[in-house]
């Protein structure tokens, strides 16, 4: 029951935060890393570049976001992102990206 609410809150705190895109599926949303950059971007202004998260669709650019996240705010951060969560994450495994969510 904990889990739940917490996925919860969290799904409402995200509505709170202004993203550039409409937010409708969040595991496909967040999917190739850009909302998360913005989410990251609006908590911790300084740790992000938004010029280095394009729009991606094919898995690969998915991944190659998430990677440069992973390496440029998580590990400031103190957040350890793995190379299986990447992949679940860009593949829009459902509890993937909840669990990074709410690592921040």
């Amino acid at each position: 029951m904990a889990v739940y609410e917490n996925v919860e809150s969290l799904y409402a705190w995200i509505d709170e935060i202004p993203l550039s895109r409409c937010k409708k599926n969040l595991t496909r949303d967040f999917s190739d890393g850009v909302l998360m950059a913005e989410l990251c971007k609006h908590l911790f202004p300084k740790l992000v570049d938004l010029h280095n998260y394009p729009s991606a669709n094919s898995h690969t650019a998915k991944v190659v976001n998430w990677d440069t996240l992973n390496r440029k705010v998580f590990s400031k951060l103190h957040i350890r992102v793995t190379q299986e969560l990447i992949q679940q994450i860009a593949a829009c495994v459902p509890g993937a990206l909840e669990s990074v969510l709410l690592a921040v």
